[in-house]
């Protein structure tokens, strides 16, 4: 047998197994790409918004081969034309003939390929427009004009953006078909570059020309477009955004005259594809392109600077006047109640005495601060947290209505240490368990946080809820969760034998919260998506088994509501006996003629929000038109059209119909829990700032700009943020839970004053005076400390600052909670909490000691109440909610003096009780003074407590 026989079959298997090998490989990828999708068929379809995900991918699909064929065709078309066009006897010089023989054996596949590969570009990046599209599809009106065209601010919203992607990508098809035909009329022959000399043939001239009329008339179109651009782009003026002198007079009529001028060009080779002269449209486009120089760019600047710049403040007044009336009406603003506000200075007793429910709400307890103390205290065991900031709600409690101070207990898997495993992490440890709440204006003696919901079962004033937490901001990747009936349970549900017990409750989850493993086909899938074998080899993971997975809210809300920009402070909420978390969702935009662009991410950022590095989210229009909740037991998500008036959340109502609820449907519960979302009033207290002056010629000469004020407890600069606090806002008649933030002067580093101007305010209480917003004006005469002095003040004052002092001495540290200013009294109170923790050992905050600042007076005392009365000539007129602490006079004790011998002994009572509490307040006030000696605060508040409780205890013995 000769070796090419023996090669011959070796040759066929080779072949066959890397045919075999690529076949396995494509199948492989194939897989994994339909697992993705197949999951999310069965994510969508569990949580009830499968048409969600089916509109984009049909959306996405029509677009991509809109797109495709629309650059496929033209360019396989322009090919073929140009190819078939050829001359049959064309004489080519050596170089083109090399190139034709390199070329003529792929000539048929580059003829289909080409296209197609350019038709697939094309097709991804239409594909990517399907939003643009089914908002052009569906569009709404707005009911509003713009003041330069008149048109419906729809028009700028919907039709614009249309308009131009169709025109920006006809553009590229007629460049690249143009492209392709001049290189396959080169190539061939119809067109031939001898030294100067050009040739053409009459069939290459005449596609060419039509296809340069063609695009010149896409950029006549093109360039009129823009006219209407200018209207919500930076302006060459005094205004940020939107058409002012120069662009109305200047560029806007250069534009049209540029249009018309790129018509004629176009004009000019379609008569050139006719009688076959090139100077015309070659002359007319280089007449274009000066005249893009002299009336686009040139005569704009003359006017602006010799026209426009001398009288500015004269030419530019109505085009100002434009600008303040639309960046109020895009960012919800131009109802706002201006309300003067002559705030005094003088601390007079019963000051506070028309402010008694505002007073009784103060929050004292820091929801950036109160971690700790909520996980030392509530946490239990090392698998459960809490997040880094509380959140403020405000429950009804005994018929009253109490702020209060609210946290979920998560679960967090990283506190397993060494006993993580894929079966504890995936199948035993898969839910958080119940909420942690306290009062926002009280403190126990001891300075911990008074609970009015805690413990594990929760217990407390907020009633009977399911309190199992399986979707929430920290809850892990995916768990595998459910179980056939009568199996027995495997879900960690809570430690039931308490913090040091080992013993522990189990549950198995009975509520429709993933996609059910059913099938085997379908576990292979979650084994690809989540890269674990487990999923599908586990004996634990059943049919009756579901996955849950996508478990943070703002995961789930963005999922099926794609559109929506999403507030960053998510909430919780017990409603109707559940745990739900509240998502606020935006409808924004950035094309809103005349009103000022905004950086989202920017404007939002202050000491719990952190600036991005890269802010790409512009925003000239933004409104909260949607409330989100997610179910912290099964994940369901609700969306409720809250404002069902907004434009653009109508438009996207006709794209995804039949999944936004009406408001009405929200229960009154829900509704008790609705708030005035923090990144909106961030964003318009950032518009404010600037607009709340409505006056043309003092809005350009800047003389009365506004900012936020810095943080004063924090370190980096950035803005303080706002405080939701139940109050009675001057101007109003009744006490509403409340978001404020306040005003300062707006200057350079150097130049920057700290006392108030303004006092912003929004109305968060669902009814008709939801969203209201009140704008405090401060007299500009009159100086009203602003947060950085009254801090400045608290920590130079020489009593608090020496208390303060004494405060950090030993193993303590003292932490400044946040400074609340509240609008009472005919002027404004400065609060701040001050919080003492230990530096080593068992650390968590105890709050010890309250800040007050009315005008010039400041007060340091033990609790918010007494601080008041002392503030205010010894009766403020109204009572704190931490009125009830008792007060335990500091007594010095020398531990190290003598014994008096004849000191009198106490004589035992007849009553053992009364004996006992006695003896026990004695040593507790001696462990208290020895505590204070030793500068340990931690063990003095813990002495406190027991001398609290002996006293209770005594006179009990006593009745």
């Amino acid at each position: 047998m000769s070796s090419q026989t023996q090669s011959a079959p070796t040759s066929k298997t080779r072949s066959a197994f890397t045919i075999t090998a690529i076949i396995l490989a494509v199948i492989v990828i194939a897989f994994f790409l339909f697992s993705n999708l197949y999951a999310d068929v069965l994510w969508y379809s569990q949580t009830g918004y499968l048409e969600v995900l089916t509109t984009q991918w049909i959306a996405t699909a029509v677009m991509f081969m809109i797109g495709f064929v629309a650059m496929a065709v033209p360019v396989g078309v322009s090919l073929l034309i140009a190819f078939r066009a050829r001359p049959i006897y064309a004489k080519l010089n050596a170089q083109l003939e090399g190139y034709q023989q390199v070329v003529e054996p792929l000539r048929k596949l580059a003829m289909v390929g080409i296209p197609v590969l350019l038709g697939i570009f094309g097709g991804v990046s239409s594909a990517s427009a399907w939003p643009v599209a089914l908002q052009w599809l569906n569009r709404s009106s707005f009911g509003e004009t713009d003041p330069q065209f008149g048109l419906d601010i729809s028009f700028y919203f919907y039709e614009l953006p249309m308009y131009h992607s169709i025109v920006g990508f006809a553009s590229a098809v007629l460049i690249i078909s143009f492209i392709g035909a001049l290189a396959t009329s080169y190539l061939y022959g119809a067109l031939s570059v001898q030294g100067r000399e050009v040739r053409i043939s009459r069939s290459a001239r005449v596609q060419l020309a039509i296809t340069a009329g063609v695009f010149f008339a896409l950029q006549a179109l093109s360039i009129w477009l823009d006219q209407y651009t200018t209207l919500y782009s930076a302006s060459q003026g005094f205004l940020q955004t939107g058409a002012s002198y120069t662009e109305a007079n200047a560029t806007i009529p250069g534009r049209a005259i540029l249009a018309g001028i790129a018509a004629i060009v176009a004009i000019l080779f379609i008569v050139t594809a006719i009688i076959g002269r090139w100077r015309l449209p070659m002359i007319g486009t280089a007449l274009l392109l000066i005249s893009g120089l002299v009336v686009g760019n040139l005569y704009p600047w003359i006017v602006q600077r010799f026209q426009v710049d001398p009288n500015a403040r004269s030419y530019e007044s109505e085009y100002i006047d434009r600008s303040i009336q639309a960046t109020r009406d895009a960012y919800g603003v131009s109802d706002v109640d201006e309300v003067p506000y002559s705030a005094t200075t003088d601390a007079e007793p019963g000051a506070l005495r028309a402010d008694a429910t505002t007073t009784a709400n103060i929050r004292i307890l820091d929801p950036a601060i109160a971690p700790a103390a909520f996980a030392q205290l509530e946490q239990f065991k090392q698998y459960y947290q809490f997040g880094s900031h509380l959140d403020v709600d405000r429950y009804d409690i005994d018929g009253e209505t109490q702020d209060t101070v609210i946290a979920v207990r998560e679960l967090n898997q990283s506190g397993l240490g060494e006993s993580q495993s894929w079966y504890n992490n995936a199948v035993v440890y898969t839910h958080g368990y119940g909420v942690v709440a306290a009062f926002g204006n009280q403190r126990a003696a001891d300075g911990q946080p008074v609970f009015l919901e805690s413990g594990i079962p929760s217990t407390g004033d907020l009633g009977e809820y399911e309190p199992r937490v399986y979707f929430g901001e920290d809850s892990p990747e995916y768990s595998i969760v459910g179980a056939p009936e009568g199996s027995d349970d495997i879900e960690l549900d809570y430690p039931s034998g308490g913090e040091d017990s080992d013993q522990n409750a189990t549950t198995t989850f009975d509520g429709d919260g993933g996609p059910v493993l059913d099938n085997i086909f379908k576990k292979l899938v979650y084994a690809v998506k989540f890269q674990s074998e487990q999923i599908f080899l586990a004996s634990d993971v059943t049919d009756e088994s579901q996955i849950l997975y996508d478990r943070e809210p703002l995961d789930r809300v963005a999922k099926v509501a794609p559109y929506l920009t999403l507030d960053s402070d998510v909430y919780p909420a017990i409603v109707d006996e559940r745990i739900v978390w509240i998502v606020d969702g935006y409808t924004t935009g950035a094309n809103y003629p005349y009103s000022q662009v905004e950086q989202l991410s920017s404007a939002i950022a202050d000491t719990y929000t952190p600036a991005p590095q890269f802010a790409l989210d512009d925003i000239n229009y933004i409104r909260n038109s949607v409330k989100a909740t997610v179910d912290a037991y099964d994940g369901s998500v609700n969306l409720y059209a809250w404002d069902d008036e907004d434009p653009v959340l109508q438009t996207w109502n006709k794209i995804f119909p039949n999944t936004l609820l009406p408001q009405s449907d929200m229960t009154v519960d829900l509704l008790d829990h609705v708030r005035y979302p923090a990144d909106l009033f961030k964003v318009q207290r950032e518009i404010l700032g600037s607009y709340h002056v409505t006056d043309a010629g003092s809005f350009y000469s800047s003389d009365d700009q506004w900012i936020s004020p810095e943080d004063p407890v924090s370190d980096t600069g950035s803005l303080q943020p706002p405080y939701y606090l139940t109050m009675q806002v001057p101007g109003t008649d009744d006490p509403a839970f409340t978001l404020y933030s306040t005003f300062i002067p707006r200057g350079t580093a150097d130049a920057s004053r700290s006392v108030l101007t303004g006092y912003l305010t929004a109305n968060s209480d669902a009814g008709p005076d939801y969203g209201k917003l009140t704008l405090l004006t401060l007299p500009k005469q009159d100086t009203i400390p602003g947060p950085g002095q009254v801090q400045n003040s608290f920590n130079t004052d020489p009593i608090v600052a020496n208390q303060l002092a004494l405060l950090q001495q030993g193993d303590t540290e003292v932490n400044l909670g946040n400074l609340l200013t509240l609008p009472v009294g005919g002027g404004l109170l400065y609060v701040q909490p001050v919080y003492v923790q230990s530096t080593s050992g068992t650390q968590y905050p105890l709050l010890r000691k309250v800040l007050v600042s009315f005008g010039d007076e400041i007060a340091f005392e033990d609790t918010l109440d007494e601080a008041l009365d002392t503030l205010f000539g010894g009766d403020s007129g109204a009572e704190a909610g931490d009125g009830e602490v008792p007060v335990t006079p500091d007594v010095p004790v020398d531990p190290d003096a003598p014994v008096d011998p004849d000191a009198e002994v106490d004589v035992p009572s007849d009553n053992a009780e009364l004996d006992s509490a006695l003896a026990d307040y004695k040593s507790a006030l001696a462990d208290r003074n020895a505590a204070y000696a030793d500068n340990d605060l931690v063990a003095a508040a813990e002495a406190d407590q027991a001398m609290v409780d002996a006293i209770e205890r005594a006179i009990a013995a006593t009745e």
